[in-house]
């Protein structure tokens, strides 16, 4: 089949990639001139494993191509998925500007059959404010299409892997002739099919995206009542995980959820419910504890200095909101950069791969470590804040004498309470018991 995607960010690259990498011709589609220029040239602006290979080799096959016109899209393809972005307004709610746009110029170019799938994550019932503005833009000439929803299911350090071998595929449509082409399409990758209309298509991403964040607040709840208590987090979320009506993923205590999905769906998700006469208070509850987690561990690494930032330096482990991919986009870190710097202290910071987008934001304010060695060397408390596995692997021995004295707080548990007692570190971590000494 031949396809255009339109938009070539995280989700609309690694579509494209990953359908021409099935056999089918992609067009991949960006209105900035520059990112395609760069794509052509073999040049990926994003990371995400496994990428760049399948990008390139496709590429080089001739059956993946890119142009910054949404007119060669429409001209190109009889299927066209829209991925642009839909980010957040100031209330919270999902900004479809990119799409209103998308759409017109789409409507405008077409002149035959054409099936338009929403990929771009939507509130519910945007698919019938969207076939509205086509029919305007279509400006009385008589020509047929269907829209459809098929939300994406694709985790940052892991979307190549997700689309190639999803656990579901969700195709809503008001058509058996998109259904039938979205089937044929897919059939490749022998996954389940739920075929339903496209407002529940809609709904099932925010509400998927919802729960999964409801299920790491929950774990950060917990944690904090285990510190309280005296109990483990990591216990405490094992012996609950065991039960498969709750399932272990998504109840790992931390620093709280970030990137480009999680804090942007779950506000829209308020928001869309708001506008239909339901207050999700449990979503609320969820928001608020995400924000808050990020201050608790702030606590904990102001308490581990004697509650005094001023002028101590801290290194800070992990920038990225999630390992594997460089995206920091409402990651915790950023929130504790500016609130150590507005407590006085220096800052100095890595992580594998995300450091030029930090350095973007905040410039000189901060000091910027070749590794996690570097980093820590002379520091007063090392901070972890993302579960890289180059983190995991440290040489801890060599890590105590890195820093200046041997404070780490660690918001994603990647240390042993016990080796880090015996090592003589001052260790505080996330829902576990706090080990004291070695200063």
């Amino acid at each position: 089949m031949k396809l255009s995607i339109i938009g070539s960010g995280y989700v609309g690259l690694v579509t494209g990639a990953c359908f021409a990498d099935l056999g089918h011709e992609v067009l991949c589609i960006d209105n900035n001139p520059a990112k395609i220029e760069a794509l052509r040239a073999g040049e990926i602006p994003i990371y995400e494993p496994g990428l760049a290979d399948i990008v390139r080799a496709n590429v080089a096959e001739g059956r993946l191509r890119f142009s910054s016109t949404i007119r060669d899209g429409v001209d190109f393809a009889d299927i066209l998925f829209i991925c642009v972005g839909t980010p957040p307004r100031a209330d919270g709610s999902a900004d479809l500007s990119f799409l209103e746009r998308v759409m017109r110029e789409i409507a405008e170019a077409m002149h035959s059959y054409k099936l338009i799938v929403e990929k771009s994550t939507v509130p519910v019932r945007t698919a019938e404010s969207m076939e509205a503005l086509a029919r305007e833009h279509l400006a009385g000439r008589d020509v047929e299409f269907d829209l459809a929803s098929n939300p994406e299911f694709l985790a940052e350090g892991s979307a190549v892997h997700d689309f190639l071998h999803p656990d579901r595929i969700v195709l809503g449509v008001n058509s058996e002739k998109a259904a039938s082409l979205l089937v044929q399409l897919y059939a490749p990758l022998n996954a389940p099919m739920l075929i339903t209309d496209i407002n529940s298509a809609e709904l099932i991403k925010h509400a998927s995206n919802a729960f999964l964040a409801m299920k790491i607040s929950f774990a950060n709840a917990l944690a904090t009542i285990c510190e309280r208590t005296g109990a483990d987090v990591q216990k405490v979320t094992r012996g609950m995980g065991l039960d498969k009506r709750i399932g272990e993923q998504f109840l790992r205590a931390g620093i709280g959820y970030g990137g480009s999905c999680f804090p942007k769906d779950v506000d829209a998700f308020v928001q869309i419910v708001e506008q239909h006469g339901y207050h999700f208070e449990l979503l609320k509850a969820v928001q608020n504890i995400n924000q808050q987690q990020r201050l608790h561990f702030l606590d904990k690494i102001s308490h581990a200095l004697d509650g005094n930032l001023q002028g101590r330096r801290v290194a800070l482990l992990g920038l990225a909101f999630k390992p594997h991919t460089d995206d920091i986009r409402e990651a915790p870190s950023l929130t504790l950069i500016a609130e150590l710097l507005k407590r006085g202290a220096q800052v100095v910071v890595h992580d594998p791969v995300a450091m030029g987008h930090v350095q973007a934001l905040f410039g000189d304010q901060i000091e910027y470590a070749d590794d996690a060695y570097a980093a820590c060397t002379g520091a007063d408390l090392a901070a972890f804040v993302t579960e890289w596995p180059q983190y995991r692997a440290l040489e801890l021995p060599r890590l105590r004498t890195c820093l200046r004295q041997p404070r780490v707080v660690d918001g994603r548990n990647i240390f042993d309470t016990h080796k880090m007692r015996a090592l003589g570190f001052m260790y505080d971590s996330m829902g576990r018991a706090r080990v004291e000494g070695g200063i």
